[in-house]
């Protein structure tokens, strides 16, 4: 009987791991199919909780300073410069997005000088604006040579420069050619900083430099535009009823800072600018750089399917509108920052913006340009950079 008993015992025990392990297999089914289908979310969720839980600095840093969304802003401030200066000044801002320090020197006559400076916070960013680059070997060398980009070590930049500014963290530096009319017009430098763990993104770098150059190459046209329409912008201050106020044309900001062995050469260029622009007041002074003397590219001519009179009429109705937006710019420099801001530039600016049509209205509103108003073109354009809603709900376009 005990035999029995304990056979039965061995058989129940038997069954009942059978049925445990088919339970578990059922469970081990079902739990892999519910994590399955939930496994994204709950991944969404940590890494929520853990974004929320980080520190504000450090969430910031985690999201990365290199994507597209970023870049594009940085590329869109640059094109929001209209002069060479403001384009510059833009690429250097966004430069040290993207590294620990930047700096921009102007080519000329085979010497690169020092123009403004990023991120040199222990010396001084001013401190770059007197300092003359060595190009004659290294990577300053190699760009300026085959005007492409270079990166390599610390040792291959300018000693003097490493000794005075200090060596990147990282001991890497980069040198990037700045183009205009396919010639090298600046050298931009960047590395990561003195600092330990600094950044250096050099495909960004790259892209922005790619798009100042560009940029510029548009401003040098409208520049050349503008050169083009002042003696007809004279005339038409004389005619109005209402001219503008004679004032001399703003100094150049960067004309303290003229570096010491070139300083001959650019103030033989600065001569030749103003002399060679006697509506001094509409067209903003300009850095007396290299680039200021580069040549124009020509335009592309949006009339040369009209008669040739006609073509004629709508660029100096074009060139004119500018010319009276580039003024009401120049005088208003506080309000239109205060209108972009506050999206009602119109308001802010109706005495002026409507006196200038007036005399727009009264060149050129019956002649074979009046039905394209330029003018309402170039205050969408210029004064609210291609945005019509930060002129405000008021503004009319004829």
């Amino acid at each position: 009987m005990k035999g029995k008993k304990a056979g039965s015992s061995e058989r129940n025990a038997d069954l009942n791991m059978a049925d445990r392990n088919g339970l578990e297999q059922i469970v081990e089914k079902v739990v892999s199919q519910v994590l399955e289908n939930h496994v994204p979310q709950l991944q969404e969720e940590l890494v929520r909780r853990v974004m929320a839980e980080l520190p504000q600095g450090a969430a910031a840093a985690t999201s990365g300073d290199g994507g597209a969304a970023n870049l594009l802003k940085a590329i869109s401030a640059i094109q929001a410069g209209t002069t060479q200066r403001e384009i510059l000044r833009a690429l250097l801002d966004n430069t040290v997005r993207y590294s620990g320090r930047g700096a921009l020197f102007v080519v000329k006559a085979g010497a690169a000088s020092g123009w403004q400076g990023r991120g040199f916070t222990k010396h001084g960013d001013d401190t770059i604006k007197d300092f003359a680059l060595n190009v004659g070997s290294g990577l300053p060398e190699q760009a300026l040579r085959s005007r492409m980009p270079f990166a390599g070590a610390a040792s291959e930049i300018d000693h003097e420069f490493i000794s005075q500014f200090g060596a990147p963290s990282d001991d890497r530096a980069l040198v990037l050619p700045l183009l205009l009319k396919e010639k090298v017009a600046a050298l931009v430098y960047a590395d990561a900083g003195i600092e330990a763990g600094g950044k250096m993104d050099v495909a960004a770098l790259e892209l922005l430099v790619l798009a100042t150059s560009a940029w510029l190459e548009v401003a040098s046209v409208r520049k050349q535009a503008h050169k083009e329409e002042t003696a007809e912008g004279a005339v038409e201050r004389a005619e109005s009823a209402s001219p503008a106020p004679a004032a001399a044309a703003p100094p150049d900001p960067f004309a303290a800072h003229a570096p010491k062995h070139f300083a001959a050469a650019a103030t033989s260029v600065e001569s030749t600018t103003v002399a060679a622009e006697p509506t001094a007041a509409v067209v903003e002074a300009e850095p007396a750089v290299a680039l200021a003397a580069a040549a124009a590219a020509p335009a592309l001519d949006a009339f040369a399917s009209l008669p040739p009179e006609d073509a004629d009429v709508h660029r100096k109705a074009q060139r004119f509108a500018r010319l009276l937006v580039d003024e009401i710019k120049l005088y208003n420099q506080a309000k239109v920052g205060e209108g972009r801001k506050n999206k009602d530039l119109y308001d802010r600016l109706k005495e002026d913006i409507e006196k200038s049509r007036g005399t727009y209205q009264k060149r050129y509103g019956n002649t074979v340009a009046g039905g394209a108003d330029y003018f309402s073109q170039e205050l969408v354009r210029s004064l609210a950079e291609d945005d019509s809603s930060i002129m405000g709900a008021n503004f009319r376009r004829n």
